[in-house]
């Protein structure tokens, strides 16, 4: 996101994904939201576990990180609707676990939930594995 001086603010955050949504939370004010109540637009980037791949141990410019990207782009809406903060609520925690969770009505209300629908989406995989490039996971002592 960006500040209305232009300058970029970006934050690490949980998030849930679902039917092209994505779906984040967080305290109900702060930074984050002043910032995008006055400018909605966002960009949020994914990034798969990244892997050290190199050609020689000695070389260092053949020592590159092998990953993929995700840069998604859109305007994040804050839902205010208590069962739909309960159902972002589940997106949310389906990402990271089978269970099944029931929310306090404080919890709900405390909670700022934000949606971003998915306009424009960009993926990238970098770090190709070429012809006798080794991963640093699974080397062996030189």
């Amino acid at each position: 996101m960006a500040d209305e001086d232009g300058f970029p603010y970006v934050l690490p955050m949980n998030f849930g994904y679902e039917d092209g949504t994505i779906y984040l939370h967080s305290a109900q004010e702060g930074r984050s939201i002043s910032i995008l109540e006055k400018n909605p637009h966002a960009c949020i980037t994914f990034c798969s576990d990244p892997e050290l791949i190199f050609q020689h141990p000695d070389v260092a410019c053949s020592y590159r990180m092998r990953a993929g990207s995700v840069i998604c782009e859109g305007k994040i809406e804050f839902e205010n609707d208590f069962a739909e903060k309960e159902k972002a609520l589940d997106i949310i925690m389906k990402q990271y676990t089978e269970r099944t969770f029931s929310y306090s009505v404080p919890a709900v209300n405390n909670v700022k939930i934000w949606k971003m629908k998915i306009e424009n989406m960009q993926a990238k995989e970098f770090g190709i594995m070429k012809p006798g490039s080794i991963s640093y996971k699974d080397r062996t002592e030189f």
